[in-house]
């Protein structure tokens, strides 16, 4: 079922019903139950009124917040990891950025997003970049912001695809800054990673802005 919502199977705002959730993956309620929980505590599934579980809605509300709460955690954990992490956290992000350069991004099956393989490879060398951070728990929170963010760029289909910018140049960068040691603008060009694919994914949000934009980037070093 988590896989099924990450990859846009079941869309968001859908309603998960039981009966069915049972059927098709072959399970008990009470099986389904104990998954609907753990991927509302992920931030995958809520619930709602009179409706039960829902795939996640996009919402500009929600990736305002989402954003604003990334660039705040997530750059301070990349800072932390890049301060505390070992040699062999290095060669984990290495291989990791070796494997994304390497993967497919887009396929003639559905030229508007980017592969499954390319998908798994980008949230890799993600995790890989922040693995060196030592508190756990601040760790844990930045993978689960991650998670829920990879909502919004399934269904974004020009993700990656705006001719100015160099998604790989900015990714790049980010391990050159890194392995390098240079903490401080790991954590700023992490930043403008993100400000910059919000300001793109805002577009898959099913409500009106109620809220001022997310940051834009704070200069163009990451592409």
């Amino acid at each position: 079922m988590r896989s099924d919502i990450l990859a846009g199977r079941l869309v968001p705002g859908s309603r998960l019903k039981f009966p069915e959730l049972c059927e098709h993956y072959g399970v008990s309620v009470g099986a389904a139950r104990e998954a609907l929980t753990r991927l509302t505590a992920e931030g995958l599934v809520k619930t709602q009124p009179h409706q039960g579980y829902v795939v996640t809605p996009l919402s500009y509300e929600d990736l305002a917040d989402l954003t604003r709460a990334r660039i705040e955690i997530e750059s301070l954990v990349l800072r932390l990891s890049v301060q505390e992490g070992d040699v062999e956290w290095e060669s984990r992000a290495v291989a990791a950025h070796h494997v994304l350069e390497r993967a497919v991004f887009m396929s003639d099956d559905d030229p508007d997003h980017p592969t499954d393989e390319w998908t798994a490879a980008h949230a890799k060398f993600h995790l890989a970049l922040i693995d060196g951070c030592t508190n756990r728990r601040l760790l844990d929170v930045a993978r689960a912001l991650r998670e829920e963010a990879e909502l919004y760029r399934q269904w974004s289909v020009s993700f990656g695809q705006e001719p100015d910018r160099d998604l790989a140049g900015e990714h790049r960068a980010l391990l050159e800054a890194s392995v390098g040691r240079q903490a401080d603008l790991a954590g700023q060009l992490l930043r403008d990673h993100i400000a910059h694919t919000a300001s793109l994914l805002i577009s898959v949000a099913t409500d009106e802005p109620i809220r001022a934009t997310p940051p834009a980037p704070a200069d163009k070093r990451a592409g």
